[in-house]
């Protein structure tokens, strides 16, 4: 998560992508076996394969940035966190030199909203900081897997693509594989050292680069811990005196005491997704996490008992109607939030960072706003069992047909773009021009609406520092967020596939399809956790045994990366 000003865009851009993704959906379809972080060919052959031990022989040196010092460190997989904003007096610098060439790179990338012109100021700037002169092809990031669909399909790709993790689908994995270049020669081991924003990328987030056996991707590194977080009214737990649950039980008993419908009060909306954590079911957007090695053999989430406990329990609460009922019927959405604010439901699940979005809107409507994240708690009161979600899920490849000067372009571009807070750079990526796209007010960066709309996107996936949480306007909420991931991140295991790209074969592609519909019938009581178990057992028989032994496979010749 990175910072903000109460006046940001909502788009997922490199400073808001979490709350996007918090809600995507990994597609996993498409190709012959892919297993890109640790190898495997498109065509399923040996040569290419990189086990986990192998894939040190192509991974980047890591060296950890020393320009910025956090307020407080990483720990337990969190992001580190930066509680105050730097005067630019002492912002540091950390790209010494102009390292462009000069050169020309054209780029696709995904945008959330309507794209600015590419003559703007934001976009000049960054041009000359770098040294590299970016024509942006901002594509609506709505529909943008078909658009890079119809684009890896030609001949004539641009020089640089941007591939959300969510639209590895199709033919994508096999496009990447054939037609994007490979960094290794510029980036593995000790040669990442030229680019030292690069090199203090986490290992575990350039693991997820590898595709087809070659360090392809400049990843966008992400935290371990879950960021899906039971976000709570604290003020109004303090006016009505509630303790904080601490286990299902007592979730449930508190519920329907604070459940108050004549007076539109609701306990909670939709808990499905704290529901899978509190149980410790496998979890995370990417559906090769959902897979792990238990007692010797590889199981699916779906075949867990955890499972049809967290689905019980969420359909506990619905029956006891302390759920809002616009969730009962189904818009749980981007309205959960809106409940939440207007004081109507006291818990809800998010992204965390929702957090710093919500307090940031109320801070000018209500004063006495005030919101929380309790811990995640165990189905019996004790610690809960997490899982670990992958270290990157978004991905920037440069063309193969690229010369080496345009190659050193991109890196350039790359390494003025992943630069940590505190530094020159990163202000100019993150705020854009002052005077034009931001405002110092109080000691804060503020943008004003031309930087809403231009400094927003783009660059932000052309580089990204380690995760790192800097909400200086509220620093409270940077330490509640960090601190919450380091307790959390104290209970997490990585599965199986963690730091693996995975695409399976297009033949079990739709296999799971409706499980997320049954899930959400069950817990609304429309159908029962039964119907659930006899789904389970068609997906075995239709495939899913089949492909069990496929992802067994994956482990048996290429190894873990956790």
């Amino acid at each position: 998560m990175t910072p903000n000003s109460a006046s940001a865009s909502s788009g997922p851009s490199r400073r808001s992508f979490l709350a996007s993704t918090a809600v995507a959906t990994a597609a996993v379809a498409g190709g012959m076996p892919l297993l890109s972080a640790c190898g495997g060919s498109q065509e399923a052959r040996k040569d290419g394969t990189t086990s986990g031990k192998d894939a040190a022989k192509i991974l980047p040196a890591y060296v950890a940035s020393t320009v910025v010092a956090p307020d407080i460190p990483a720990k337990n997989g969190s992001a580190a966190g930066f509680t105050k904003a730097i005067p630019a007096a002492e912002l540091k610098t950390s790209v010494a030199k102009k390292m462009g060439s000069g050169g020309k790179l054209t780029i696709l990338s995904p945008f959330y909203g309507t794209p600015p012109k590419t003559d703007n100021p934001y976009y000049k700037a960054m041009n000359e900081a770098i040294g590299v002169e970016v024509t942006w092809q901002n594509q609506d990031g709505v529909t943008y897997d078909q658009k890079l669909g119809a684009v890896l399909a030609g001949s004539n790709i641009p020089d640089v693509v941007t591939v959300p993790g969510w639209n590895l689908m199709g033919r994508i994995p096999s496009a990447i594989n054939a037609k994007f270049a490979d960094l290794g020669p510029y980036l593995s081991g000790d040669k990442v050292k030229d680019y030292p924003n690069l090199a203090a990328v986490p290992t575990e987030a350039w693991q997820r680069g590898i595709f087809g056996g070659q360090l392809r991707a400049i990843p966008f590194p992400a935290p371990n811990v879950t960021d899906i977080a039971p976000l709570y009214r604290v003020d109004l737990f303090k006016e009505k005196g509630y303790s904080i649950p601490a286990s299902p039980d007592e979730f449930l008993s508190w519920a329907k005491e604070a459940t108050d419908a004549r007076s539109k009060l609701w306990a909670c909306d939709d808990m499905k997704w704290s529901a899978f954590h509190i149980f410790g079911c496998l979890s995370g957007s990417d559906k090769a996490l959902w897979w792990n090695m238990d007692g010797g053999k590889l199981i699916n989430r779906i075949e867990t008992e955890e499972y049809l406990e967290a689905l019980e329990w969420t359909r506990k609460l619905y029956a006891a109607k302390v759920v809002h009922p616009d969730a009962v019927q189904g818009k749980e959405g981007g309205t959960a939030g809106n409940r939440f604010t207007a004081g109507q439901v006291l818990v809800y699940n998010n992204n965390i960072s929702d957090w710093w979005g919500k307090t940031a809107e109320q801070a000018t409507q209500n004063s006495d706003f005030e919101m929380g994240a309790f811990d995640f708690f165990g189905p019996d009161g004790g610690d809960p069992t997490l899982w670990a979600g992958q270290p990157a899920n978004i991905f920037t490849f440069i063309s193969k047909k690229a010369t080496e000067a345009q190659i050193k372009d991109f890196l350039a571009l790359c390494n003025f773009c992943a630069a940590p807070y505190g530094t020159k750079e990163f202000m100019l990526t993150a705020y854009g021009v002052e005077g034009i796209d931001y405002e110092m007010k109080d000691g804060l960066p503020v943008k004003t609406t031309q930087g809403v709309n231009e400094v927003n996107g783009a660059y932000d996936y052309t580089g990204n520092p380690a995760p790192y949480v800097a909400y200086p306007d509220f620093p409270e909420v940077t330490k509640g967020i960090v601190e919450w991931q380091q307790r959390m991140g104290a209970f997490t295991k990585k599965s199986s596939f963690f730091g693996l790209t995975v695409t399976e074969p297009n033949r079990w592609a739709n296999l799971a399809d409706d499980f997320e519909q049954l899930e959400d019938d069950v817990v609304r009581g429309r159908k029962k956790i039964s119907d659930v178990q006899q789904a389970v057992a068609d997906w075995k028989s239709k495939g899913g045994d089949d492909l069990r032994d496929w992802y067994k496979k994956l482990l048996d010749d290429n190894g873990s990366a956790s």
